[in-house]
């Protein structure tokens, strides 16, 4: 399962390891793409398919489809990891993402987030203080 929570240091030339774990999961063939919230979403060519399947069979009229299929698909790049089990995350990924020195792997079930880890360490705290907000909302239940 794509589950846990996963620390990697990002090399000067770029590279960044994915975490056996996940490797093991998802194989060699990764998409990476621009992910909600400033980070970047990593997943295999089926779940690829998958996660996108509400927009790419989404009417083309339709603003919103659009825009989210430019957001998602156009930042979209395919990788392939090396022998350890790195790839090198491409520069865009890399300003849109403000990772710089350290990122954080998230596995999700269906989909893996790479984050950097300062930012993902303040949101984090972020969440947490607003736990009952989120549940609230997931539930329908509107807080005082």
């Amino acid at each position: 399962m794509l589950i846990g929570e996963f620390e990697s240091k990002i090399t000067e030339s770029n590279r960044i390891a994915l975490p056996k774990k996940f490797r093991e999961e998802l194989g060699k063939e990764l998409i990476i793409m621009q992910g909600y919230e400033g980070c970047v979403i990593i997943v295999d060519k089926q779940r690829f398919v998958a996660l996108t399947k509400d927009i790419t069979e989404g009417r083309f009229i339709n603003d919103a489809i659009r825009d989210t299929t430019r957001f998602l698909i156009g930042s979209a790049h395919e990788v392939t990891l090396d022998k350890q089990g790195r790839f090198v995350l491409p520069q865009s990924l890399m300003s849109f993402a403000e990772i710089i020195s350290e990122g954080v792997y998230l596995g999700l079930m269906n989909w893996v987030e790479l984050w950097d880890k300062k930012k993902w360490n303040e949101r984090k705290k972020e969440i947490a203080s607003n736990a009952s907000q989120i549940s609230a909302k997931l539930d329908g239940t509107v807080l005082n």
